[in-house]
């Protein structure tokens, strides 16, 4: 149910900032990003659109023996399902891959959310998975930045 109602709530967004870029001119098609910001520190995930704040979720990114690459990314490939070839054929539902063999993705192990616990990927709740996932398929890589910070 969660899922459904927020694929509605993206494809009405994406189609409302569509509308306004066509209505209001190709300077406001430029408005259409997602900026996916990610703290270390904080162990969260604030997601804007167009400048706004819409989702801000938990993550558990590297802990002591496995970093987590900082810095400003773009989605270099998308999978509804992975399995880590580097990690015992690992789930990794709704990756989306910002780094060579690292990405933003589902994790089942919901309780480690909110502390470092990966082996450098960034991991979400698999609904928060799911919505970023659908997001930037209705949005766009290239509109899409994925910034992660200390």
């Amino acid at each position: 149910m969660h899922t459904a109602i927020s694929a509605k709530l993206i494809n009405v967004t994406a189609a409302a900032l569509t509308g306004a870029a066509l209505l209001f001119g190709s300077n406001a098609a430029h408005a259409n990003q997602i900026v996916a910001k990610v703290s270390l520190s904080q162990q969260v995930m604030e997601v804007t659109v167009d400048g706004r704040p819409t989702f801000t979720w938990k993550v558990s990114t590297g802990d002591r023996g496995h970093i987590t690459p900082t810095g400003s990314f773009k989605p270099t490939r998308m999978h509804e399902m992975w399995y880590s070839k580097k990690y015992d054929n690992a789930p990794m539902p709704h990756s989306v891959f910002f780094s060579g063999g690292y990405a933003v993705h589902a994790t089942y192990a919901i309780n480690r959310l909110g502390r470092p616990a990966s082996h450098g990927c960034v991991r979400l709740h698999p609904d928060a998975a799911a919505d970023f996932y659908q997001l930037v398929e209705a949005f766009g890589v290239a509109n899409t930045s994925i910034v992660i910070v200390k």
